[in-house]
């Protein structure tokens, strides 16, 4: 960015505030700039919003190791985002044309990947972790979204994992 006249004032897990010269750069440049970086610039208010979403998801997912129910997963969107959850799951909807829950649980599913190729968990575990009712269960939705079995993912070379930000396409 820099060498591109571009300072960089502050920077944050989805975010980053700039400084440049609106007569040498326009933001269509800053914005290839930043997709042959491999990030995107976000421009509408709702874009923003579904980031935060995104974010919170995430979180949710991969540091909050027992999510518990979905009432307590809109709970914490709505106290993060300071709005309604319909109004959260229309936003997210409008602007990626998939269903919140459905983006749940992929990002679930990578979270899952993810405790298999470490084997830190058996799959009980892993089940639990992610509020599964069962191994039955978990195994079902991740053979429905992945095409293979558990089984088979353990031990397959070839079936990889899919990059957080690779989810929505």
């Amino acid at each position: 960015m820099e060498n591109n006249g571009i300072e960089v004032v502050r920077i944050g897990l989805g975010y980053a505030v700039i400084k440049y010269n609106e007569e040498q750069l326009s933001v269509d440049n800053i914005s290839l700039l930043l997709e042959n970086t491999g990030f995107s610039l976000t421009k509408s208010p709702n874009e923003i919003i579904t980031d935060k979403i995104k974010k919170a998801i995430i979180d949710l997912v991969f540091h909050m190791n027992n999510m518990n129910s979905i009432v307590q997963k809109s709970e914490y969107l709505v106290e993060i985002l300071d709005m309604n959850y319909a109004k959260i799951s229309r936003i997210f909807k409008k602007e990626t044309s998939m269903t919140l829950e459905k983006y749940i649980i992929l990002v679930k599913t990578e979270r899952i990947k993810d405790m298999l190729e470490n084997d830190e968990y058996s799959l009980s575990e892993i089940a639990y972790m992610m509020d599964y009712s069962s191994v039955q269960y978990l195994s079902t939705q991740f053979k429905k979204v992945t095409g293979v079995t558990v089984s088979d993912y353990k031990t397959s070379d070839t079936v990889k994992r899919i990059p957080l930000d690779k989810l929505l396409e």
